[in-house]
């Protein structure tokens, strides 16, 4: 018989977002759903196969590249406009090779072990090398019977892995050297963001689920029926350990932004403080690159949302509207709270807060109806000017580019609330049951648990295992510039050039 390509694993029942915005939930409770596939040999007589449909592969090529521009140019220019002119083109510097280290390790290792089943807890090294994923090779989406080339869902992801580390940089700015920024991206790539994300993202996709039901469903005798069982659990707990927790994450609020902004906090209270910092007045030297590079954050992040419902359709409909929507709201809320509070509106807190909505509806973006996200954006404005004023001034770290206060505070304010805004009694899309075939019952205490679960998860695993790549990067090459570099400027002592001659 004819064998068809189908993903290997299942999702867990009653726990995926469905319809227009199920496709979403598993946008980001498995933006790396399409991870392993297998054969799997077709019974008689054979069902549909599954097919690509062209306008779904042309807006995943889209949302790719839209990716990569947030973080290129788009992250580089934010943060270096951020920063000291004498360290603007080590900021560049930084962001620009975790884009390249990243790419490379993906599809050497990184693809497979986030993407594969093995474990809850990581992949395997089915796919090293990018084995067996060619141009005929297919990911499922959110859809039964409907898939994307692979290679497309490979480069996806990858834009993903390369901008969480990415983000990190802004935390130990100014002051890191460039020696071990090459050496930590790489190991925290391996250590921290693969398994995180095949803990929260990774399952079988839709079709190992659908099918293992439909089997069960047409099973007549006692026998057949425990065959039929064991094949649906089995399909159901093929998948990582947030997911089997029932926790969602449309486009990376625990992956991304939890995960990076932990271990940028980790990062400045290990390095310690810039030189002067609380003295010296250390402004940043381009408000108009800031400007250019958060407007380019703004319309890059419409492939990170929209695209991680991994098909054209009104799911990623949904996660646009969310992603405007909550984006606007949280820039006006931060600015008018800091207008109230400085009797001024910076446009450095508008585009601060623009940041901050988008990192706050990350995770709830295809789940949440739009005016969840309108209330979602207008809370996360005021809380993270809150923990990126009030909070880093009574504690005292220097997270320089305040990596912690917007990702981390942003991603877990979204990842919890889209525990909440999933209800379709707020306007939620609700959680598809696959193993039923429609959304299945939504009950808050659960799902705020499985939240709060996946949310200390990630927490504890990247702030703990950041930490002792901290420690075991000092020990090897040092992590700090030299206190005279470091007033120099790390253009200059890194990398021998300047950002700007005049």
């Amino acid at each position: 018989m004819q064998a068809t390509k189908l993903p290997a694993g299942l999702v867990r029942a009653g726990l995926i977002p469905t319809g227009l915005g199920a496709a979403a939930l598993i946008a980001g409770a498995c933006l790396l759903s399409h991870g392993a596939s297998a054969e799997v040999a077709t019974p008689h007589p054979m069902p549909p196969a599954p097919t690509f449909n062209k306008g779904d592969n042309a807006w995943m090529l889209t949302a790719t590249v839209l990716v990569l521009l947030m973080t290129i140019p788009g992250l580089a220019l934010f943060y270096g406009g951020l920063v000291r002119s004498k360290n603007m083109l080590s900021v560049l510097g930084h962001v620009f090779y975790t884009v390249c280290i990243v790419t490379v390790i993906w599809v050497l290792y990184g693809y497979s072990l986030a993407f594969t089943g093995g474990s809850a807890f990581v992949g395997g090294f089915s796919k090293a090398f990018l084995s067996g994923v060619n141009a005929d090779a297919q990911a499922a989406t959110f859809s039964v019977g409907v898939t994307i080339h692979e290679l497309i869902y490979v480069c996806f992801q990858m834009t993903f892995a390369a901008i969480t580390p990415a983000l990190i940089v802004g935390a130990f700015a100014e002051r890191m050297k460039f020696s071990a920024v090459a050496l930590f991206i790489p190991l925290w790539v391996t250590l921290i963001y693969l398994p995180i994300a095949h803990m929260v993202w990774y399952w079988g996709g839709p079709d190992a689920i659908d099918a293992a039901a439909k089997m069960l469903s047409a099973a007549t005798d006692a026998a057949a029926k425990a065959t039929a069982q064991a094949n649906l659990n089995e399909a159901i707990a093929d998948a990582g350990l947030a997911f089997g927790w029932g926790a969602i994450d449309f486009a990376g609020g625990t992956v991304v932004h939890i995960n990076a902004g932990i271990a940028g906090l980790v990062g400045a209270l290990v390095i310690g403080k810039r030189i002067g910092y609380g003295r010296e007045l250390m402004s940043p030297h381009s408000l108009t690159m800031t400007m250019v590079g958060a407007s380019l954050l703004w319309v890059g992040w419409f492939g990170f949302n929209a695209g991680s419902n991994l098909e054209a359709n009104g799911g990623a409909a949904v996660a646009m509207t969310n992603s405007f929507v909550a984006t606007a709201a949280a820039a006006l809320s931060w600015m008018f709270a800091e207008w109230l509070i400085n009797g001024k509106p910076s446009v450095l807190g508008a585009l601060s807060g623009c940041v901050v909505g988008l990192v706050a509806v990350t995770p709830a973006a295809g789940y949440s109806g739009a005016m969840g996200a309108l209330i979602l954006g207008l809370i996360a404005g005021v809380v993270c000017l809150f923990f990126c004023t009030a909070i880093k001034n009574a504690l005292g770290y220097d997270d320089a580019l305040d990596v912690f206060g917007v990702h981390c505070v942003g991603g877990v304010l979204g990842a919890l609330a889209t525990g909440i805004l999933v209800n379709p009694a707020l306007g939620g899309a609700g959680i598809m049951d696959y193993a039923i075939g429609k959304i299945g019952e939504y009950n808050l205490a659960t799902q705020m648990i499985a939240q709060s679960k996946a949310v200390l998860l990630t927490l504890v695993w990247s702030g703990v295992g950041s930490l002792i790549l901290y420690k075991v990067i000092d020990m090897l090459v040092g992590l700090r510039a030299a206190p005279d570099q470091e007033r120099e400027g790390l253009d200059i002592t890194d990398h021998g050039e300047r950002a700007y001659t005049m």
